[in-house]
């Protein structure tokens, strides 16, 4: 294995994974809350799947994107 290029392209993948899943959630966030069904002061709960068919069954990855700072969110708290 060239380990150089399995990390070349294994960053090129992660970076339009990150561009395409930003932009598709900045849509979506954007539409729902034009047509209210969120209000802009929520936290949303986001879980992203990897899988690599036949080396990598499912990896997620689960956390959390606020729309509004809230108090506990806050820097030094």
């Amino acid at each position: 294995m060239d380990q150089d290029v399995f990390n070349l392209d294994l960053r090129k993948f992660l970076k339009r994974f990150g561009v395409t899943a930003q932009r598709e959630i900045e849509r979506a966030v954007a539409e729902a809350l034009e047509n209210g069904t969120l209000t802009g002061s929520e936290t949303l709960s986001v879980r992203a799947t990897l899988t690599i068919p036949e080396i990598l069954g499912e990896l997620r990855i689960d956390g959390e994107i606020g729309l509004a700072r809230t108090a506990s969110s806050e820097p030094g708290t």
